[in-house]
């Protein structure tokens, strides 16, 4: 498995502590797709927080293409093995587009010089997500769907085995989102990646393999009924 959960339990205290996640298991196999849908609140994005060890869980195990979070240092995990798609896709806005492809590579300490396998691996992911003639525009020149565009390329940079995916189109008109959802699917399979998306939107989950309902803290797989109303 590329990445296996188990039992990760999660609890934000305060007066009144709030169980979010209360044993929630996951293994995810290499090049698979999974969504995980769930109402507001329901904790959707803690999880994919924990997954991607931005966040730490109250207790339970993570394991990520082998390695334990419990024994392995969580930046190098993130470094080596995850691709990160936000929402919001944080990038530099006085800052080049190529320049934000590059940066996980960047933050990896890897050389970034033109012609070093980290510049041509982000040029070719700007070719594949049709941002060809953007690479030197400032970020902050681009539409939403270009910047969203721009964030995936970014995520795949230091090609890692598995990108998780926080509402990636949560910002996009129904157009935009759809041409998103296709290349996030198109680009991760292609290249062998496993994906976990968050999502509240019925067509990018039924693109993927597997469909997960985060329910009072406990996720559970669903063949068929993507909807988070019941």
């Amino acid at each position: 498995m590329i990445l296996s959960g188990r039992n990760i339990k999660k609890t934000y205290k305060g007066p009144t502590p709030v169980d979010v996640l209360t044993g929630v298991n996951l293994e995810v196999p290499s090049g698979k797709a999974i969504a995980i849908m769930g109402k507001s609140g329901s904790g959707k994005s803690t999880l994919l927080h924990i997954l991607g060890t931005l966040e730490k869980s109250c207790s339970g195990t993570l394991t990520i293409c082998g390695a334990s979070t419990e024994s392995t240092p969580l930046p190098i995990l993130r470094n080596r093995h995850i691709g990160f798609v936000f929402q919001s896709c944080h990038l530099l806005d006085d800052t080049t587009v190529l320049e934000n492809v590059l940066m996980p590579a960047k933050i990896a300490r890897q050389p970034t010089h033109v012609g070093s396998p980290a510049y041509t691996r982000a040029i070719s992911l700007l070719e594949a997500v049709g941002l060809k003639e953007r690479t030197q525009f400032l970020a902050k020149l681009l539409s939403g769907g270009e910047k969203q565009r721009a964030a995936l390329a970014r995520a795949l940079c230091n090609d890692p085995e598995i990108i998780l995916a926080d509402e990636p189109t949560g910002n996009l008109d129904h157009a935009h989102s759809l041409a998103i959802h296709q290349l996030l699917i198109d680009l991760t399979k292609k290249r062998g990646k496993s994906l976990i998306v968050v999502t509240h939107d019925d067509e990018l989950a039924a693109l993927c393999d597997e469909v997960y309902i985060l329910k009072s803290g406990i996720l559970s797989r669903s063949s068929h009924n993507f909807s988070v109303t019941d």
